[in-house]
This record gives C-alpha cells, structure tokens and sequence, in this order.
C-alpha cells in the first residue's frame, strides 16, 4: 500500500472529486464509483478488486492501516480530518472509510454486438432485467443472484446505474463477483439469444402464461423480469418464447410482486432443477 496523504480541506481536489461520484454524469465521465464501510471493501478485495483510493477519516486512519495490512495492494490511502471527510460521506452512521475504484470493465459492459452475446454466456446461468429503475431492487436482485448461483445478469440501458451507492449497499457486495452485461436493445438481445437455442422464458401476467411450478427448467433458460410498474415491454414480451408467472393469492392491494422479490423467488425455483 502507498504512503498516506492527509488533507485537512474540504475545498481538497481529491475531496470534491469524491463528492462528485454522487452524480452518475461524473461517475461516467471518470470511470469511478465509491462505496462506503469495510463489508464492501472487504467483499472488493475478496474478489480481486483493488480500489484505487481509500478515503479514511484522521480517528479511524490507523487502526483500519493496521488491520488491512497489505491487502489493499497499489490503493493510495488520504487520511482526511473529520470536517472534510464529512462533506464526502453520506452514512448516518459512517465506519470511517470510503474506497474509489474505477469502472469495473469486465463485468460491467455494453453489448458486444447481439449477434456475439450467445458466444460471450455460453454455458452460464442467466436472468435478465429489463427496465428495474429502482436502484435499491437492482442491487437485491444481484445480491439474489449471486446467493442462488447465478452467473450473469443481461440488463437494459434504462435500468438503474449499477455503481449507484444505492445499489451497491443493496447489492452487499455481489456487484464483485456477478457478471452483470448492460445491452441498449435487450428485446433484440434476447431474440439472439433464442435464435441461439435458448429458451428465453418472460416473467408476465398474461393469458398465455404458466405457473412457473410446472415448468421444467433447465440450466440454459433465461428467465426476463420487468419493471416495477408495468412489467416486461411488449418487444420483450414477443422475444419470449414462453411466459410465466409466480402462483400467489390476489385481491386488494394485492395484484403483483415486487420485481426484486419475484426474480428472487424465480431464482430460487430454478435452483431446484440442477
């Protein structure tokens, strides 16, 4: 690990430029993302995801120091006194630490071309979103994959940012380890994909669809969930070769499930297939 650097400035360059990774327009146009307290550095690091800065507050500095040994690797280390590490941290609570890491290339994509995608998740488990825009049920919906197995998540362009701060807390870290490939056309892409000889199976309350209990699945389908309030697009929709849907009780208040909960127990089902 590289010789901390204190700054005792709010008005610090590297300080505004960690306030700055609030906002996806600076996240993007830096190739950077934060994430705040030990868990996700420690899940980072776990999965060979060295941070290029650690943000320590002065109180903390030493004892987190001591206790990371050399486990951070080249990350350059800013001790910050507690006035400016303050303006950068968003916790109510914070551990005294933030870590910068740049955009994590490959997991984190756009679409090679459609026509490639079938070569590029050959032979992994798969689910795709579609339109999920709350960051909170993205980041649950990795943190389910990588509980249940999952090799690799399809999303759209229009999904939430997956290095928003949101997601990454709910995501706990899986963010680290799934592949997670963001296309601009995710009808198009899963059409390749059935064109591949996939079975490409649409989460959807529709006339046509199955208890997803009857369904035998097997290790190639790729399961496709909605948006939280209007569910799969009709272009989604017609790339799908069968739709399901999750049997439940319904009435008042009660019409659907939450996207990050039904892909959830969608995952859980097909773990019983392998």
């Amino acid at each position: 690990m590289k010789k901390p650097v204190y700054i005792s400035s709010r008005t610090n360059p590297l300080v505004m430029r960690v306030c700055s990774l609030q906002e996806r327009k600076y996240r993007d146009r830096e190739g950077l993302f934060r994430f705040d307290g030990r868990k996700l550095l420690d899940e980072a690091l776990a999965c060979g995801r060295t941070p290029e800065y650690l943000i320590l507050r002065e109180d903390r500095a030493e004892s987190i120091l001591n206790e990371l040994g050399g486990l951070a690797g080249d990350a350059q280390p800013a001790v910050l006194s507690e006035s400016a590490f303050s303006k950068i941290s968003d916790e109510k609570a914070p551990e005294g630490i933030i870590s910068v890491s740049g955009y994590m290339k490959d997991l984190h994509f756009s679409e090679p071309g459609v026509e490639k995608l079938p070569e590029e998740i050959a032979g992994d488990e798969v689910i795709a979103v579609e339109s999920v825009q709350d960051p909170g049920n993205l980041g649950t919906v990795i943190r389910s994959a990588a509980a249940f197995g999952i090799d690799t998540l399809i999303i759209s362009s229009d999904c939430a940012d997956v290095y928003n701060p949101r997601t990454l807390r709910a995501a706990m870290g899986a963010v680290f380890s799934r592949r997670i490939i963001k296309v601009p056309d995710l009808p198009g892409a899963l059409s390749a994909l059935a064109a591949s000889g996939r079975r490409v199976i649409g989460a959807a309350l529709a006339p046509r669809a199955v208890d997803l209990t009857g369904l035998e699945i097997g290790r190639e389908d790729i399961f496709v969930i909605g948006n939280e309030g209007h569910g799969l697009s009709a272009r989604a929709v017609a790339a799908c070769g069968v739709l399901t849907r999750i049997p439940m009780l319904t009435g008042p208040g009660v019409e659907s499930l939450n996207a990050a909960v039904a892909a959830s127990v969608i995952m859980y089902e097909r773990t019983r297939y392998r």
